[in-house]
């Protein structure tokens, strides 16, 4: 990395054995490793997971390394494994998989042998993971991770009280607008209102604002900003939900709204790839997107800027997040040399590489006050929106979830039926098929 943490390789090779964790001893570094407590620190009982500033793990004799991650990565992991290889001496090699698709594929190869050592997925997937018993918790680097890295990262990359990733990266959504079409961008949802009743001409395709209505993912701001929630506990606690709650309903009442004086178009006419067409082409103001669509938008040549999400009744608009990390196989056969590397992959300055090389937006907080950051208006709009957003919950539950809520969602919009009713019912859904997963 352009900037190394320097520190003295003083462990012992008897110290070096007892911080290794194994398959063996992997219930003991769960029983408090990286539990967080709501002071935003870790809660380690009476140890310090994090080494001292002067020691770290020491490799394994003979170690070499097998990380995973995307062919859109390569430039940053490419950078990480010879940075790595010339300070420790491990080999590290790199076998393209996308995020999505790795816990799937460790589920076989981890337990056979022949998974990676590292891997990175997104936190919604960790719920899995854990449940089959595929990660290493974050022990060694637990104080470290949640003292560097946003709250809501590190709360994304922890469950059941315990931190396994090593957050790396993290993303939700934000409001793009055209700046010839409106200068400034509006802060709230009445003024998105007001500036849609005299620019909106649907014979033209001109529309002043759009998002994908039936996809809970985007849609969730309309129920969250107002006090619904998706799962209790900060998304651990399947058995409370509250996306039928007064404050839900308040939000999704108010999304109601929006179809007669925003938009007034059937969800099914609003798909993701409809309106990024029309934001691309020029007619449309304003779009809810994520950070993925920047190099799209840039091609399209449009004087473009971006900015968080209007605030709905007055509150800050809360969106979905999701955070991308490393996290450790179970079944490696070098669990120090994987930590180490989870480790040197994940910290300030490794963060700011990815983002120059691969627009990465990091989960460092010193590394978001970066000039790099703070200098890019686009990238500086999902960092402030990202502040005021929740972790998709990552239990298995959550599964059970997007489709019931989708549909009641679009029976809003499109039906008028009432919002607490359709909630009422997509709730229902959603109980009865935690149940049957029993």
């Amino acid at each position: 990395m352009k900037k190394s943490v320097s520190m003295l390789l003083v462990l012992t090779i008897a110290a070096t054995l007892t911080a290794c964790g194994s398959k063996n001893n992997e219930n003991t570094g769960e029983t408090n490793a990286g539990t967080v407590n709501n002071t935003g620190t870790a809660n380690n009982g009476t140890t310090n997971n994090a080494p001292a500033e002067d020691a770290e793990l020491v490799p394994e004799e003979g170690a070499t390394l097998l990380v995973w991650e995307s062919k859109e990565e390569r430039p940053f992991v490419e950078k990480m494994m010879k940075e790595f290889t010339e300070k420790y001496g491990v080999e590290v090699k790199m076998e393209e998989l996308g995020a999505g698709d790795q816990v799937a594929k460790l589920t076989t190869d981890g337990p056979a042998g022949i998974g990676a050592d590292v891997v990175l997925f997104p936190h919604d997937n960790l719920g899995k993971a854990v449940a089959a018993g595929l990660v290493l918790p974050n022990d060694e680097y637990g104080d470290l991770a949640v003292s560097e890295n946003s709250e809501v990262a590190v709360q994304a990359v922890t469950y059941d009280g315990v931190l396994y990733g090593y957050p790396r990266a993290v993303e939700t959504y934000a409001m793009f607008y055209n700046k010839d079409l409106i200068a400034t961008p509006p802060t709230t949802f009445d003024e998105v209102k007001e500036f849609a009743k005299t620019f909106n001409d649907s014979k033209n395709n001109k529309y002043a604002f759009m998002w994908d209505i039936g996809n809970f993912y985007f849609s969730y701001p309309f129920l969250a900003t107002t006090g619904g929630f998706v799962y209790g506990k900060d998304g651990q606690d399947k058995s409370e939900i509250g996306l039928n709650n007064a404050g839900a309903v308040e939000g999704a009442t108010y999304f109601a709204s929006l179809k007669k004086e925003v938009l007034p178009l059937k969800s099914g006419d609003v798909t993701y790839d409809i309106k990024k067409g029309l934001f691309t082409g020029g007619t449309l103001a304003m779009n809810i997107d994520g950070p993925w669509a920047i190099g799209d938008i840039k091609k399209s040549g449009i004087n473009f800027g971006a900015a968080p999400i209007p605030s709905i009744n007055g509150k800050s608009s809360v969106s979905f997040s999701g955070v991308k990390a490393w996290y450790v196989n179970s079944y490696t056969k070098y669990p120090n040399a994987a930590k180490l590397f989870a480790r040197f992959a994940s910290t300030k300055e490794a963060q700011l590489d990815d983002f120059s090389l691969t627009g990465a937006i990091p989960a460092n907080k010193e590394a978001t006050q970066d000039p790099k950051i703070q200098n890019d208006e686009i990238v500086k709009a999902f960092v402030e929106q990202f502040k005021n957003s929740q972790p998709m919950p990552s239990i298995p539950e959550m599964g059970n979830v997007w489709m019931p809520i989708g549909a009641s969602l679009s029976d809003i919009w499109n039906e008028g039926k009432d919002p607490k009713a359709s909630l009422d019912n997509a709730v229902k859904q959603i109980q009865d098929a935690n149940a049957a997963a029993k």
